[in-house]
């Protein structure tokens, strides 16, 4: 059995769904709260599973500049304790994480080996929790990831789509470049990954992101052409877009190692987007 922490977000409902013939329970925050990491340890050892995913988070970007403690605590502590724990019992655990532990600077890919330099709360939060998973000392996956997409929750895609119901035209941010990565992609990456450690790989860090790169404005355009929304799309800068967190302008990310490590292939977000779209029509 695979437990996951975390139900209702995004990559949580894909795993469920994706699960095929394997065992997987999900916890929502009645049963796991990510505030409390005795909770969350506490469930590790009631379940008892083969392996752990943990596909929750704190991502409130912004309102976490103001909520350190509370970004700390989810992203940080608790996964911190879920990895001492996995380790404790010998169970191989998954960790998502995200392009945010880097600076954001230049236009080369990042490299899992890369040094990490996050500028914001957020970034700094799931940085943490990734140096905690790996000095609890136990066999580990940590995937990096960007831009989630799919059809539940709240994520860019369900955002324009609301906008479009009202506006004509819309100023996008062109000068951040990132893979928008659908959902459903990193879950059947995670169930693989997940198969593998339970064969004996013992993990490391790893990149996940959709091809090819774009702009946040290159999205949306994208979102718009295949619904076929009349609705212009201009580009501006992320400096003419002030927000409480630092967005880092380059989240592109190199997947090769996830490539050749499993075999697993960056998933073509234009394609994914095309089934979002007709899940959400």
């Amino acid at each position: 059995m695979i437990l996951v922490f975390g139900k209702t977000g995004q990559v949580a409902r894909e795993l469920a769904r994706r699960r095929g013939a394997r065992e997987v329970i999900c916890l929502d925050r009645a049963e796991a709260d990510l505030t409390d990491p005795a909770q969350c340890v506490a469930a590790i050892k009631r379940h008892r599973p083969r392996a752990v995913i943990n596909a929750a988070a704190y991502t409130a970007v912004d309102r976490a500049e103001t909520e350190a403690a509370l970004a700390e605590t989810v992203n940080a502590t608790t996964p911190r304790a879920m990895a001492q724990t996995c380790a404790a019992l010998d169970l191989p655990l998954l960790h998502i994480s995200t392009d945010y532990v880097f600076d954001g600077s230049g236009d080369q890919l990042h490299r899992p080996g890369d040094q990490t330099a996050p500028q914001n709360v957020y970034g700094r939060s799931k940085l943490a929790g990734e140096r905690g998973i790996r000095a609890a000392g136990g066999a580990h996956l940590i995937l990096r990831t960007s831009w989630v997409f799919s059809a539940h929750g709240a994520n860019f895609v369900k955002t324009m789509l609301r906008l479009a119901e009202t506006r004509e035209s819309l100023s996008v941010v062109n000068d951040q470049y990132g893979g928008p990565t659908p959902a459903a992609g990193i879950a059947e990456a995670l169930l693989r990954l997940s198969d593998a450690m339970l064969a004996g790989h013992r993990g490391g860090t790893y990149h996940y992101a959709g091809t090819p790169d774009a702009t946040w404005a290159d999205f949306a355009r994208e979102i718009f052409a295949q619904t076929g929304r009349a609705v212009e799309v201009t580009g501006t800068a992320t400096a003419d877009y002030p927000t409480p967190a630092t967005r880092p302008l380059n989240s592109r990310l190199d997947c090769s190692s996830l490539k050749t490590d499993f075999g697993i292939s960056r998933p073509e977000w234009r394609a994914a987007l095309a089934d979002v779209l007709k899940e959400l029509s």
